[in-house]
């Protein structure tokens, strides 16, 4: 049902303490609530035990708390667990734990659909329906700590921003997610174990490095070769492989952080000899390393992993320029939870 109620989680610590003021109250409720709100993830005004009845009426009466909800969750032979997680209006977008030896990784979602239009991904076949806000981003790495928690016996050690959506096209309310969840006064986690990912917006990609943030970039390139990117992704027509190289230039100049390149090899799209050239040369501009992603196919797609022998093409020409390079086998295919498959298919 629609409120006219400001969501309290958009208010500061600061914001809170001139509240309370306001009300003729502390304002050190303001800080006590402000726990409650990120280090406890109170889901409810009800929740806040240390916060008097009256208090807690009081917010209730000005307030509402617009807490995601785990919709349906589904777990993989693989371990592997995807939620269906609904927002405050109903919708839905999809996350996921990705559990292995040693670490389990957050993939989270920054758009509800997408903005850009990759023909090989599910996410892009959903129109952008709206950006997700920072504590809607910041509750699906609790719930997925969670999780982490009761079915792997360790807190969650990674996040990466390779779920539903371009991080890049909601960057404002990604950047404030992340401050929180690296904050001493949200979860506390380093930055160096955060990957956002992008297919490759330069202007966004210079602003995070003059931003001077802290996490990893992960770019999905798919080719060097500017015609068949642009087959494959067609808003590479707007964001150019010239021009992305210059950003990552920047970026490297700026943080001296490495890159890494996600890749998928497709048959008859990607697997010649001039598209293993292309992509080795792109990889000497910028300090790197290479993720090759086995392709998830998805509905009707016209999409084909591309041969073992292609790939292994590919794997030597890197190793034998120096460029580091593995291979990712996904995890969770079989509850579509895997890399491009993320489309809310209830």
């Amino acid at each position: 049902m629609a409120t006219s109620k400001k969501d309290i989680r958009a208010l500061t610590r600061d914001d809170l303490r001139a509240f309370f003021v306001d009300q003729g109250d502390k304002a050190f409720r303001g800080n006590q609530v402000y726990e409650w709100l990120w280090q406890k993830s109170a889901h409810t005004f009800e929740d806040m035990t240390n916060v008097s009845k009256a208090t807690r009426k009081m917010l209730e009466d000005n307030f509402v708390i617009n807490h995601i909800e785990v919709d349906t969750m589904q777990r993989s032979q693989d371990g592997t667990v995807k939620n269906a997680v609904r927002l405050h209006d109903g919708l839905i977008v999809e996350s996921v734990l990705i559990p292995t030896k040693t670490r389990t990784t957050a993939c989270v979602s920054s758009q509800v659909g997408c903005s850009l239009d990759c023909k090989f991904c599910a996410t892009a076949r959903l129109k952008r329906m709206r950006n997700l806000n920072p504590d809607e981003i910041y509750d699906q790495v609790v719930a997925i700590d969670k999780q982490s928690r009761l079915y792997h016996n360790q807190a969650l050690t990674n996040i990466v921003f390779m779920g539903m959506g371009e991080p890049l096209m909601n960057y404002k309310n990604v950047i404030k997610a992340i401050d929180k969840i690296t904050s001493p006064e949200g979860l506390g986690m380093s930055a160096k174990r955060i990957t956002l990912s992008t297919s490759g917006v330069p202007k966004m990609i210079r602003k995070m490095a003059d931003d001077e943030v802290k996490f990893n970039l992960a770019v999905s390139l798919h080719s060097a070769v500017e015609e068949v990117r642009t087959s494959i992704m067609p808003f590479n027509e707007t964001f150019s492989l010239t021009d992305l190289k210059a950003a990552l230039e920047h970026w490297y100049a700026k943080t001296k952080r490495k890159i890494s390149y996600e890749y998928v090899v497709w048959k008859g799209i990607n697997d010649t000899q001039k598209d293993i050239d292309a992509f080795v040369k792109f990889c000497k501009y910028v300090p790197c390393k290479v993720n090759i992603i086995e392709y998830n196919p998805i509905e009707d797609g016209d999409f084909k992993q591309a041969s073992s022998e292609a790939l292994q093409h590919y794997i030597d020409a890197l190793e034998k320029n120096r460029i580091v390079v593995n291979v990712r086998r996904s995890r969770g295919k079989d509850i579509d939870a895997a890399c491009g498959q993320l489309a809310n298919k209830k």
